[in-house]
């Protein structure tokens, strides 16, 4: 009898170590995902509804087996919502602890420096990864900027990040500012460098022409803009012809033309560069402007100088066939 006790207890033993052995491989061995999966957990979601999906999926076995093993085995951190990458052949174990502190995919949307925001408002409601409506932001509140994303994620989010970095980044430089500049606030400072973007993307002369421009609002001189004749037309879209005659007579509160001192507004989200060169201008007695057929402009100080310089770039365009 004594030997029988003894055979029993090393079966059930064997038996145990069995049971505990199976249990442990099917938290530790691979599960049934059978290629690199992309795997979203909702907002709000619980373990227990994660694991239905990943059964429903077809990644794991049995929920029920999944949740029992986590509990004993796993580690009791909450999951965090977002989209993961689950690899070909992942351990039940190791899915459970991506989900709850792996790496969020993350995916980007990028602004560029003078993208108005009627554009900004279609470049987000078209990525499709983003999920709710917004309004179309007001003209200067977004910083342009490369900005990161979850899938699912509200646009209202993506969206408010987006001004925050504009606020926190006009907070950080307007102390910065040159005394005795020409504009007297932020908002004033982001209308005058929307001129400045639209005006040129050459980055080296920028505070040229924020000189050039702080220097007619001092004069009190009308701006004459090209952009600001546009801006009320399109909302900042590119105008797709020349500037009619009419429009640039046209009395609003953009037009620079008809107008002296700052739009009322922004014409366009002015990035970093050309918001810091409009409260650190060049130094300059600058007061005209023209292309220079390269690209880039000709300055002067004089209308005089700057009617020759007109003619220069007439006799460009000339030669180019250009009207």
């Amino acid at each position: 009898m004594r030997k029988l006790g003894c055979a029993l207890v090393a079966i059930v033993a064997l038996l145990g170590l069995a049971a505990g052995g199976w249990f442990t491989a099917g938290w530790y061995g691979s599960s049934e995902v059978s290629e690199d999966t992309q795997f979203v957990v909702s907002s709000g979601s619980s373990l227990t509804s994660v694991a239905r999906q990943l059964e429903a999926d077809g990644h794991i076995a049995s929920a029920d087996a999944f949740l029992l093993r986590a509990k004993i085995l796993g580690g009791g951190d909450p999951v965090q919502a977002g989209e993961f990458m689950l690899s070909a052949g992942v351990s039940p174990a190791r899915i459970l602890e991506t989900f709850q502190k792996g790496d969020v995919i993350r995916r980007f949307v990028t602004i560029p420096e003078g993208m108005p925001s009627i554009m900004v408002h279609e470049r987000l409601m078209a990525e499709p990864l983003l999920t709710g409506e917004i309004p179309v932001p007001e003209e200067g509140s977004i910083l342009p900027d490369t900005y990161d994303f979850e899938r699912g994620e509200e646009r209202t989010k993506v969206l408010a990040r987006m001004q925050v970095a504009m606020r926190n980044f006009l907070a950080e430089a307007w102390p910065k500012r040159q005394q005795d500049i020409a504009v007297s606030s932020p908002e004033e400072a982001v209308t005058l460098a929307a001129i400045v973007e639209k005006e040129t993307g050459i980055s080296s002369e920028r505070q040229q022409v924020a000189g050039l421009y702080s220097n007619r609002v001092k004069e009190g001189m009308l701006l004459q803009a090209d952009p600001t004749i546009i801006y009320p037309i399109t909302k900042g879209k590119p105008l797709g012809r020349r500037i009619r005659q009419s429009e640039i007579r046209a009395l609003n509160d953009y037009n620079t033309y008809t107008m002296t001192g700052l739009p009322k507004g922004p014409i366009t989200n002015p990035g970093k560069a050309s918001i810091e060169a409009v409260l650190n201008p060049a130094k300059t007695t600058s007061l005209y402007m023209v292309a220079d057929g390269t690209g880039g402009h000709v300055f002067s100080d004089t209308l005089a100088e700057h009617n020759a310089n007109v003619e220069r770039w007439r006799a460009v365009q000339r030669e180019r066939g250009e009207r």
